[in-house]
C-alpha cells in the first residue's frame, strides 16, 4: 500500500483495477480447466461438457447488456466488487460433496461465474476510459493493451494452475484454495478502489442499453464472430482432442493451453509496438480488416493439414501458436477501438453492449465446439472458425477510418 500511495492517482487506480482483474482472471482460467478435465475424467462426452458452460456464456450475454447500464448508474467500483463477491460464491457452490455435483448444479455455479466474470471485465475495461486524457489516444491504446494482454497471460497461468491444483489437491482442494485467495483480494479492493468511478452524471434509462452508434454496432458484430471463431475449436474440442488423440495427461493439456494463452496475452500487451510503433498513430477500421484477413487463412491451413494427416501434432501445435499470435493482435485492436468509440459519460453502456456481443460469440462458439467436435471432428470446427473470421473481415470493412473521425 505504501508503494501505491506514492503514485499519481490515475496510475494508482489503474494498477488497483488491473490487479483486481488479474486475481479474478486466475481463478476464472483455473476453474475452466478444472471443470473440463474433471468432468472429462468422470466420463462426460464433449457435448455434455460444453453444456456445463452454457449458462456461463448465456448469462455473460445478459450481464454485459444490463451490467453496462448498472455500472453507469451505481459506478464501476461497485460492479467490479460485486463481480468478485459473486465469483467467490460460485466457487464455493462447487465445494459440495461429489454426489451433489449434478449437471444442473454445476451449470448454476457456472452461470453465477459468468455473471461475475463479465461484471468484472466490463468494469475494468470501462474504467480505463476515465483514467486517460481524451486527447491521449496512444496512452489509451497502450493501457488497454496492457490490461487485456496481462489478463490473458494470467488466464493462461490459470489454465496451468487448474491442471496443477487438480493433480495435487483434487477438485475440492483446488476450489477451496481459490476461494481463500479471492476473498483476500475482494477485501483489498473494497478498501482501495475509488468510490463511484464511472457513475454517469445523468441516470441512464434502461432503454439506453442498446447502442445507437453505427460504429459500435459494427464493431460489436465483428467481435461476436471473431470470438466465435476462436471458441468453436478452442474451448471444448481442443483440450479433448489433445487428451484423446495425442494421449496427453492433465499436466500436458493444462500446461500447453496455459503456454498458448500466456503467449497470446504477451502479444496483446505489445500490440501497440506491432501495429503503431512507426507512426505513433493508433489503429482504425482499416487495421481491423487487414488483421482479420491475416487470421483467416490459418484455421483453413491447419484443417487441410489435419484432414490429410500431414504431421498432425506438428501442424496443430504450430498452427495454434500462429493463430494465437495473430488473433491476439485482432483482439487488442478491437479492445482499443471500443474504448475509443465509447462516450465518456456512461462509458460502461457502450462497453457493456460491445462485450455482450463478445459473450454471444463465446456462447455460440462453446456450444458449437462441443456439438461439431462430437459429430464431425476438429477439422470441421476449424472450417467453421474460418467462416466466422471471413464474416468478421467483411463487417470490418465498414468500421471508421482515421479520416472519418
Amino acid at each position: 500500500m505504501g508503494v501505491l500511495a506514492g503514485l499519481p492517482p490515475q496510475v494508482r487506480q489503474y494498477l488497483i483495477v488491473t490487479g483486481n482483474y488479474w486475481a479474478f482472471t486466475l481463478t476464472d482460467g483455473a476453474l475452466r480447466m478444472l471443470v473440463v478435465l474433471h468432468f472429462h475424467q468422470l466420463g462426460y462426452n464433449p457435448l455434455q461438457i460444453a453444456f456445463l458452460f452454457l449458462f456461463y456464456e448465456v448469462f455473460g450475454v445478459i450481464t454485459n447488456l444490463v451490467g453496462g447500464w448498472l455500472g453507469a448508474r451505481v459506478g464501476l467500483t461497485r460492479t467490479m466488487n460485486i463481480g468478485l463477491a459473486m465469483q467467490i460464491i460460485a466457487l464455493s457452490m462447487l465445494l459440495v460433496p461429489a454426489s451433489l455435483l449434478t449437471v444442473p448444479w454445476v451449470m448454476a455455479a457456472q452461470a453465477l461465474s459468468g455473471i461475475a466474470k463479465d461484471l468484472n471485465k466490463m468494469s475494468a475495461k470501462s474504467s480505463i476510459k476515465l483514467l486517460v486524457r481524451k486527447d491521449d489516444q496512444s496512452t489509451l491504446y497502450k493501457w488497454v493493451a496492457i490490461l487485456t494482454g496481462s489478463k490473458n497471460t494470467l488466464k493462461g497461468v490459470g489454465f496451468f494452475l487448474g491442471g496443477a491444483l487438480l493433480t495435487f489437491l483434487g477438485f475440492q482442494g483446488a476450489l477451496a484454495s481459490m476461494v481463500v485467495g479471492l476473498f483476500i483480494v475482494w477485501i483489498f479492493s473494497l478498501l482501495m478502489l475509488k468510490k463511484d468511478m464511472g457513475k454517469a452524471i445523468s441516470k441512464p434509462k434502461f432503454s439506453q442499453i442498446f447502442s445507437k452508434s453505427s460504429a459500435i454496432n459494427r464493431l460489436s458484430a465483428a467481435r461476436m464472430f471473431l470470438f466465435g471463431a476462436r471458441d468453436v475449436w478452442f474451448v471444448v474440442a481442443l483440450p479433448i482432442y489433445l487428451a484423446n488423440t495425442f494421449q496427453w495427461d492433465h499436466w500436458m493439456v493444462g500446461g500447453f493451453l496455459a503456454i498458448w494463452v500466456i503467449g497470446y496475452g504477451i502479444i496483446q500487451s505489445i500490440a501497440p509496438l506491432l501495429t503503431g510503433k512507426k507512426t505513433g498513430i493508433p489503429p482504425d477500421g482499416k487495421d481491423a480488416f487487414i488483421w482479420a484477413i491475416a487470421l483467416l487463412f490459418i484455421p483453413i491451413t491447419i484443417g487441410i493439414l489435419l484432414q490429410n494427416n500431414i504431421y498432425p501434432s506438428i501442424s496443430l501445435i504450430t498452427g495454434l501458436l500462429i493463430f494465437g499470435a495473430v488473433f491476439a493482435i485482432n483482439s487488442s485492436i478491437h479492445s482499443y477501438l471500443i474504448v475509443s468509440y465509447a462516450k465518456e459519460d456512461g462509458v460502461s453502456l457502450d462497453v457493456g453492449f460491445y462485450y455482450m456481443a463478445n459473450a454471444m460469440g463465446r456462447l455460440i462458439g462453446t456450444v458449437l465446439s462441443g456439438y461439431v467436435f462430437q459429430v464431425a471432428g476438429l477439422t470441421m470446427c476449424l472450417l467453421i472458425s474460418a467462416m466466422f473470421i471471413a464474416i468478421t473481415s467483411v463487417i470490418s470493412l465498414k468500421l471508421p477510418k482515421h479520416k472519418d473521425f
